[in-house]
């Protein structure tokens, strides 16, 4: 017997009467629903074919295939004849996208609320979007961010699973922001997210752009890969991007992929303007120059079109100047002016980023979620260019994962830093005093050595040795509030132990 079919024009039309609801897990389809056969998110993994018969066993009505599908589908449902209901079949050519629409259809998301600004580049996303959240809520919007760190506005905050969650959750959170009167969208665009099409059927209203440099290659098997798919989101339609075409934008200038990007954007609607430290040849370009750069932070000069102003900082590091001019660029092209942007000087930094820890002993302190070597380096570089007495990094390596890098890890600190303090960080089923062993041998740098196995004895050493003019630099954890041993996860902030310890919190238990 033939199967029954539908144009995927009459799915949505039923999804927008709340007569069915898109699905993509397989657990949560219920008697009526539409289940959306995704493929697999990388080569060699599962999707939604995998999971038909449970899906059929929920009671899906409708299932929305692609057409490279087609041969594979017929001869599952052949199996599962008679054992299930005969679903309704809905044939696309990108489940992907057809999951936008769905999505889009179902939690009414194209309107204009909330404006929706998403921020992308292999570094800085999770500053940026925490620095443009402050600046906007300094001005009155009701802001909601979706990032690495968390999922929050107005009486809401969840920790986070994905930097970029799935397209049926994005939609859903955008709808409950715009229920709640939340004017502005912030969210860390990932690449796995845009080659996933995790956003489609999202208009962007504004993208910043902060780098590219070589990662996830694993995944995108190379550069180019990479770049198109974080410059999609800040093209149109018709240039293979996402769906609005009149976006503000905001590229940085001094970064080579960045500089393509803006000869892209050439001509296209909306205003794109480059931002950096160099000079630029082109239309609109933010120009900054750091005027003193120290232990307090830094001060910052700003040359927009003939219009000049400057701003000091707490924070530290070239990056920083950097993810400040970004967040400035897309503020103007959203339609701020440089007066507005005096509200960025009491930014400390994003929880865990090279955050700066306030304390009234007059002590530098710093916590970063610096767990790899590169990482390391880079925290310690920015602090080191800011021109500190010592630099002081209590550190250490995560058990079960990547052993190679522990050695790697121990001779950046010991290397770059006047003392390590080695210490213990997430050991989870490996014993710590051995992960230590294998962080030993890259030692072999210049700095003062210590061994604490408890990392608030670790960092309750390293502000002991701490003297006036050095950097106290805490490692690893970032804005995790927990340790993980063994298989348990304990309440742990580096955060909450260090305002302890500097007096700045009361004492107890963290």
């Amino acid at each position: 017997m033939k199967k029954a079919t539908l144009p995927f024009s009459a799915l949505l039309e039923f999804v927008a009467q709340k007569k069915t609801c898109p699905r993509t897990h397989s657990g949560q389809v219920r008697p009526g629903d539409s289940f959306i056969l995704m493929p697999p998110p990388q080569p060699g993994g599962q999707g939604g074919l995998d999971y038909l018969r449970e899906a059929l066993a929920g009671g899906a009505e409708y299932l929305v295939y692609a057409a490279s599908q087609k041969t594979e589908l017929e001869a599952r449902l052949a199996e599962l004849a008679g054992n299930a209901p005969r679903p309704t079949l809905v044939q696309v050519e990108d489940c992907r996208a057809a999951l936008g629409d769905l999505a889009g259809t179902c939690f009414a998301t194209a309107g204009p609320s909330p404006r929706l600004c998403g921020v992308t580049g292999t570094n800085g996303k999770t500053s940026c979007t925490y620095m443009l959240e402050q600046l906007l809520n300094a001005h009155g919007h009701k802001v909601g961010v979706i990032g690495t760190i968390n999922y929050r506005w107005p009486g809401v905050r969840r920790p986070s699973c994905l930097t970029t969650p799935g397209c049926l959750e994005l939609h859903s959170m955008i709808h409950e922001m715009r229920e709640v009167g939340t004017d502005t969208a912030i969210m860390e665009v990932s690449s796995h997210a845009l080659a996933q099409k995790r956003v489609a059927g999202l208009n962007f209203d504004g993208a910043l752009w902060t780098n590219l440099t070589q990662d996830h290659l694993d995944f995108h098997q190379d550069t180019e890969k990479y770049y198109r798919c974080k410059a999609s989101l800040f093209l149109g339609p018709e240039e293979g991007g996402t769906p609005a075409r009149d976006k503000a934008r905001a590229v940085n200038g001094d970064d080579a992929h960045g500089r393509r990007l803006l000869d892209e954007c050439a001509g296209l609607p909306g205003l794109t303007i480059a931002y950096g430290l160099g000079k630029q040849n082109v239309k609109r370009h933010l120009q900054g120059e750091i005027l003193s750069f120290g232990p307090e932070g830094l001060r910052l000069k700003h040359n927009f079109h003939g219009q000049f102003w400057e701003i000091a900082s707490p924070l530290v590091g070239r990056f920083n100047a950097m993810n400040l001019l970004g967040v400035e660029a897309l503020a103007l092209a959203l339609g701020l002016e440089p007066e507005d942007l005096g509200a960025l000087e009491g930014f400390t930094g994003a929880p865990g980023r090279l955050e700066r820890i306030a304390n009234r002993r007059g002590l530098h302190v710093f916590v970063d979620y610096a767990h790899t070597p590169d990482a390391l380096e880079k925290a310690l570089g920015a602090l080191r260019e800011a021109g500190f007495r010592r630099l002081i990094a209590v550190f250490g390596c995560g058990g079960n994962r990547d052993r190679g890098k522990r050695p790697l890890m121990g001779r950046v600190v010991s290397r770059m830093a006047e003392v390590a303090v080695l210490t213990s960080d997430n050991p989870r089923l490996e014993e710590p005093l051995a992960i230590i062993r294998d962080v030993l041998p890259g030692m072999d740098g210049p700095a003062e050595r210590h061994i604490r196995e408890d990392r608030r004895e670790a960092t309750a050493l390293a502000l002991e040795l701490a003297r006036h003019g050095d950097a106290v630099l805490v490692a690893g954890k970032g804005h995790e509030d927990y340790m993980i041993l063994g298989e348990k996860k304990i309440p742990y902030s580096d955060q909450e132990i260090l305002r302890k310890l500097l007096g700045e919190a009361e004492a107890g238990p963290c």
